[in-house]
């Protein structure tokens, strides 16, 4: 999952944004002005900042050059058209690209799919904490979603909670007892039964085929694991 924080001072352009970049496995924060975005950087994990220049109270150069201050993320600035020296200004200060207003959806599209696939080759840093994939599902803890083959899914708090802790400790088996201990955070007793069927409404969600489960086993007499290969 790609975090992508959008700061533009104009709501419309932000939900322009939003639209033009809709992907399954893109997450947006939003912010209107330099100090927003500022914040959100220091806050959260981004891998991608599309910033406007031209912002009341901090405007988008001020904003970049202390998010530079403490990190590398990818950062576009948004220039008007003709605003030449914005673009020379945000280059040499460091901006890693830049698009002129109004828009191109596709230019737009393609300008943040190049820059996330540099950052990510050449190394933003360690995998974004919260972050799991095992096989061909990814959980964003985070944004609190689960994406299966790239299509999001809806789960319920508690079956969240469950495939949360098995992808946090893949491979590894999980007593009844245990789960019901770490996700209702109450003591185990009579929790087989309750494990049981929330297990079963997830492998009805995450499984092709819930009878034959590709990632969430049992193990008789000892509990639930998840295998599957785990990615970065």
């Amino acid at each position: 999952m790609y975090h992508i924080l959008l700061c533009d001072d104009e709501i419309d352009i932000v939900n322009a944004l939003e639209i033009y970049l809709t992907q399954p496995d893109y997450c947006f924060y939003r912010a209107y002005d330099g100090q927003e975005a500022l914040q959100i950087a220091r806050e959260k994990e981004l891998q991608l900042i599309l910033m406007d220049v031209m912002m009341p109270r901090m405007d988008g150069l001020e904003a970049m050059n202390r998010i530079r201050q403490f990190s590398n993320v990818p950062i576009i600035l948004l220039t008007a058209k003709g605003e030449d020296i914005d673009k020379i200004l945000g280059l040499n200060a460091g901006a890693d690209d830049y698009i002129t207003k109004p828009f191109n959806p596709m230019e737009v599209s393609a300008r943040v799919r190049s820059q996330l696939r540099r950052y990510m080759q050449l190394g933003s840093s360690d995998q974004k904490k919260g972050a799991f994939r095992i096989g061909g599902i990814q959980l964003d803890d985070v944004c609190k979603e689960v994406l299966l083959d790239g299509e999001k899914i809806s789960l319920t708090p508690t079956e969240y909670e469950i495939l949360k802790l098995l992808m946090e400790h893949p491979g590894q088996v999980f007593s009844p007892a245990e789960i019901y201990q770490k996700v209702w955070k109450d003591q185990p007793i009579g929790s087989e039964g309750t494990v049981a069927v929330h297990i079963r409404h997830l492998r009805e969600k995450v499984e092709i085929d819930p009878a034959d489960p590709r990632y969430l086993k049992v193990v008789w007499g000892q509990g639930y694991k998840i295998e599957g290969s785990v990615r970065a």
